[in-house]
């Protein structure tokens, strides 16, 4: 490969070259949108202690599955579920406006003036300079996620907050589409249900993508991003 790369003429050396560039550098912006949700996104509750043959237990308290009689059944465990509301509205705009104004004059005159009895006339010169410049931008970006997705305790912090993840697969005809969610939940915010809003979940890591033939059509091809890597224009 080195030596047909050394035989092409010069320009076609950088050609490849450039080529080669534009095909590591395609890869970086997937790499960089792709958002870290936090692993596993599931795990198991921890199993029971083993309890000697001799303990105390009856017919309704057994001290492997015991809760108090006055605890309510909000999450609180390694293994329990929240269900998490999803209701994220992201708003905003940009603008942005410049003016400039420049201008100068400059009048130089030559008085009439005479030697050795010949007049000579005079003379005048004027300039002037004029610059402006003007530059307006506007952006806006508007985006909205709702839904519902329930997920799992997988870690619980000293302080009690909750280290919550899950996944959620849904396959349709020849596509498919999963979300992703992880975060931490403070065990206040819990309401009745074990429900939670989005908003109230701390390092939230969100990700809705797709698969399959429609999700490729809406894609840019890999030789036409790396074509528009490399050129200048």
């Amino acid at each position: 490969m080195r030596t047909a790369i050394m035989t092409l003429h010069p320009a076609g050396r950088v050609l490849v070259a450039a080529l080669a560039l534009g095909a590591l550098g395609g890869c970086a912006p997937d790499a960089m949108r792709r958002v870290e949700v936090v692993q596993p996104m599931s795990v198991r509750p921890v199993a029971p202690q083993a309890i000697p043959a001799h303990a105390n237990a009856g017919a309704i308290y057994q001290p492997a599955t015991y809760r108090p009689l006055l605890e309510d059944h909000r999450a609180r465990n390694i293994g329990d579920v929240i269900t998490i509301n999803i209701n994220e509205k992201v708003s905003a705009s940009k603008t942005a406006s410049s003016t400039a104004n420049r201008e100068g004059s400059m009048d130089f005159v030559v008085p009439d003036a005479q030697i050795g009895g010949k007049g000579i006339k005079g003379g005048s010169l004027s300039a002037k300079s004029k610059n402006d410049f003007e530059g307006k931008g506007d952006s806006a970006a508007n985006n909205v996620f709702t839904g519902q997705i329930t997920v799992t305790v997988i870690d619980v912090l000293p302080n009690g907050n909750l280290v919550v993840a899950g996944e959620k697969q849904i396959g349709i005809n020849q596509g498919s589409e999963f979300v992703r969610l992880s975060g931490v939940v403070d065990p206040r915010y819990i309401l009745a249900g074990n429900l939670v809003s989005s908003t109230q979940v701390a390092d939230a890591r969100l990700e809705y993508r797709g698969a399959g033939y429609i999700n490729e059509a809406q894609t840019l091809g890999w030789l036409s991003r790396i074509f528009m890597t490399v050129m200048p224009f």
